[in-house]
């Protein structure tokens, strides 16, 4: 197997259980490599220290195991039985209330480069590196070994995801059987999916929690929901009693399955309005004062280098949303951009708060659920940040 050696003293960060090797602490690659290989790691001393996939890019190696072993088949059922464990431990799934999770997190369940979404009987991937992408294969039959007839499809759903040469040669498309259902519950809610089509897997999983806190809060009163993509978070204040709730984006099709989302639910029409409209726009026209806000954009920086752009942009946003929202309004408010750290990301609210010159307080720091585990040792899988505040 090929060898990669970091430098002298760049091995740290793997000793210390870090899930990559950047391109800068490789010293030496002894053998030949291509992208998507299993390679071992080792030491300027010799000592071996990981295995992992190697890509040519910033992140040349994702660890996947710290003993001298191929993913086989029984490597992939062993740690789908493990993944699967922990959702148990959580009361994922919950076939009476909820039967949509996340089993694999790529760096939270030792995977990096891979997720694995559940909705109902069917898992859909998503691979963030060739050289997860190549063990697809593998991981369909230990899926179905582990789930038996309890798994009706596999969907693969990587094109997006994957590096642009490598992925112009593979198509989104069923690995095993194909669906019949396509709708899910959620803390007994039913939603409609679209993982062929939709955002990331067709659900935004991650907010499942948040969005049962957000229940706590619209009894009453009305709400917007920006960025609503499918009407997660509509149909939830709607199911607690929201007087009135409008729902935003930009997409048409998000708007029409947040339609969908509402009717199969059975709540009244007159109670929601979903307008497919640029929702900085939307704030800037709309007259309307709601008493509570969802602010739920995509990621505005997917690298280092738009940082700066994203910041501006989620003050924008932020200090438009303070101060269309009613006095003693409830706002909620997040970023999902990886390279925005919770630091940063409260830092720009702040700046928000004084553009608006409004008095806020915190109510609550959010992240993403417990099936979107955080390895300790990379901080950086914390990629959800959110604020719950309360705007005088």
């Amino acid at each position: 197997m090929t060898k990669i050696i970091l430098k002298s003293k760049k091995d740290l960060p793997v000793k210390r259980f870090h899930p990559w090797v950047f391109s800068g602490a490789v010293h030496e690659i002894v053998g030949e490599v291509k992208d998507g290989d299993v390679v071992e790691v080792y030491s300027k001393g010799g000592a071996y220290l990981a295995t992992g996939h190697y890509q040519d890019a910033s992140i040349k190696v994702r660890l996947f195991s710290r003993q001298k072993e191929l993913p086989t088949i029984d490597f992939w059922i062993k740690k789908i039985q493990t993944a699967l464990a922990y959702r148990k431990q959580i009361q994922l799934p919950n076939q009476d209330l909820t039967n949509c999770f996340r089993l694999i997190h790529a760096t939270g369940d030792g995977l990096p480069g891979l997720i694995i979404d559940m909705y109902g009987k069917t898992a859909v991937l998503q691979c963030h590196s060739i050289g997860m992408h190549l063990e697809s294969p593998k991981i369909v039959a230990a899926l179905k070994e582990v789930f038996g007839e309890e798994l009706e499809a596999i969907y693969d759903k990587s094109v997006e995801s994957l590096p642009s040469d490598y992925a112009s040669n593979i198509e989104n498309q069923y690995l095993f059987g194909k669906s019949s259902d396509d709708l899910v519950l959620e803390n007994g809610l039913k939603f409609k999916i679209d993982w062929e089509k939709g955002q990331k897997t067709g659900f935004f999983l991650d907010q499942r929690d948040n969005r049962q806190l957000l229940s706590k809060f619209v009894k009453g009163k009305s709400v917007l929901n920006t960025f609503c993509y499918t009407g997660g978070f509509s149909v939830y204040a709607l199911n607690a009693g929201a007087s009135l709730v409008h729902s935003v984006d930009l997409s048409k099709n998000a708007i029409d399955l947040a339609n969908q989302n509402v009717a199969l639910n059975g709540f009244q029409k007159e109670k929601h309005k979903a307008s497919a409209i640029d929702v900085l726009k939307f704030l800037q026209e709309n007259k309307t004062v709601y008493d509570v806000m969802v602010v739920d954009p995509p990621a505005y920086a997917k690298n280092p280098k738009k940082r700066h752009n994203a910041i501006q942009g989620y003050k924008r946003l932020n200090a438009l949303a303070m101060k269309k929202i009613a006095k003693g309004g409830i706002l909620f408010t997040f970023s999902c951009s990886k390279v925005v750290d919770k630091t940063l990301f409260y830092n720009t609210i702040v700046a928000a708060a004084i553009e608006a010159k409004r008095q806020v307080k915190v109510m609550y720091h959010l992240t993403q659920p417990a099936d979107h585990p955080v390895n300790l040792f990379h901080e950086q899988g914390a990629y959800l940040k959110g604020l719950v505040l309360y705007v005088e």
